[in-house]
């Protein structure tokens, strides 16, 4: 299993609206390292959902259901989607600042590459978001 994070702004698209859809295609993606992230993305991996802008935290835990298909918002064959559903949400959302003073998280996607809207997350990097979110 690999793991990933995908960014949202919440007055766009929150997680408490993602959760009350039950699914999502996670659309609009347009830089290619995202959207080559989005095609390496298989089904069962999971995702941290990522409040952007407003709240700057990971809120919680998402699934891929299903792997990269072409965009339906474009007619550009460039673009992709997968499809996520929503797993669970953090006991404790884990902020931008805590990551970036985490030591073990120095090397992670959002913090080094922090414009980038769909990121990779290693397997230690996920196990210690999971503990600072109190799980």
């Amino acid at each position: 299993m690999n793991y990933w994070l995908v960014k949202s702004e919440p007055s766009k698209y929150s997680w408490d609206q993602f959760v009350k859809e039950k699914k999502t295609f996670w659309d609009g993606v347009r830089n290619y390292a995202a959207r080559n992230n989005l095609r390496a993305m298989a089904k069962g991996d999971h995702v941290f959902f990522y409040h952007s802008n407003e709240g700057l935290e990971i809120v919680g835990i998402a699934e891929v259901a299903k792997t990269a298909y072409q965009d339906p918002t474009t007619d550009d064959p460039n673009w992709v989607v997968v499809e996520l559903k929503p797993l669970k949400a953090l006991p404790k959302p884990v902020g931008l600042a805590a990551i970036k003073a985490e030591k073990a998280l120095a090397d992670m996607d959002l913090v080094r590459l922090s414009r980038l809207s769909v990121g990779a997350v290693k397997a230690d990097e996920y196990k210690k978001v999971l503990q600072m979110g109190g799980l």
